[in-house]
């Protein structure tokens, strides 16, 4: 990693990690675009290959199986289309954005993230793209794991029933008809594994900021991001040959 890609406190990168239907990726669009960042969405990443093993007939639980697949899964994340608000996710080529964006393909990545090998090669594709720095990235271990250094840390999180009651208005308005009660199930039950889970667990990093969406608007959330993130910069001074923060 780059010398000048760190500050004496960090690497110029924000993480927001919680809980599923948290509000995560809005509020990192959001951010991103503020700052002048480059958003990564983690999570999509382990839809894309949890996509990939459904498609290729591996069971999710079959660790051997999964990671024997690996190799043969390239993924790209591109940009939102205009007018959008999902980042653009590629599986050897195909466009599967809508595709990874079920809840139980949700369910699904949940399993497949919990395979080291699996982590391991997502989270060394992730810090490439980090490397620069001047990047929002969003998941669950991007603080605690992927991005241990990172200048700006938050934790999002928000009620069970209201998670729900956000994704399935999401997912209506995209058309989809949707059994409240059972997502509502998936997201305790999904909660749960990523909590539980050996490898990278769902956990709050000791530095970050703790958010609690659930009365909250995804622009008063972002305002509060952006009070921690500015006021900071504006204690920053950077040693001589350092490139300041933008």
């Amino acid at each position: 990693m780059s010398k000048q890609t760190r500050s004496r406190t960090g690497l110029r990168v924000v993480t927001i990690d919680g809980p599923s239907g948290g509000g995560k990726s809005t509020v990192s669009r959001k951010v991103a675009a503020e700052l002048g960042y480059t958003y990564l969405d983690t999570g999509a990443m382990y839809r894309a290959v949890a996509f990939g093993c459904e498609q290729a007939g591996v069971d999710v639980e079959n660790e051997t199986a999964v990671v024997a697949l690996l190799d043969k899964l390239h993924i790209k994340l591109l940009p939102a289309a205009s007018g959008g608000d999902d980042v653009r996710v590629f599986l050897n080529g195909e466009d599967i954005s809508t595709a990874v964006r079920t809840p139980e393909m949700g369910m699904l990545a949940s399993k497949v993230s919990a395979f080291q090998p699996v982590r391991s090669k997502l989270t060394a594709m992730q810090q490439e793209m980090g490397e620069s720095g001047n990047l929002v990235a969003e998941g669950r271990d991007t603080g605690t794991i992927v991005f241990p250094d990172a200048l700006w840390k938050f934790y999002l999180d928000a009620a069970p029933e209201e998670r729900a009651r956000r994704r399935v208005e999401q997912l209506r308005q995209k058309g989809q008809q949707v059994d409240e009660g059972a997502l509502l199930a998936q997201i305790i039950k999904r909660d749960q594994d990523d909590r539980e889970r050996t490898i990278a667990p769902l956990t709050k990093a000791e530095d970050a900021v703790l958010i609690d969406s659930s009365r909250l608007s995804a622009d008063e959330v972002v305002a509060r991001m952006l009070k921690v993130i500015r006021k900071q910069k504006k204690r920053y001074h950077p040693p001589p040959g350092m490139i300041p923060l933008l």
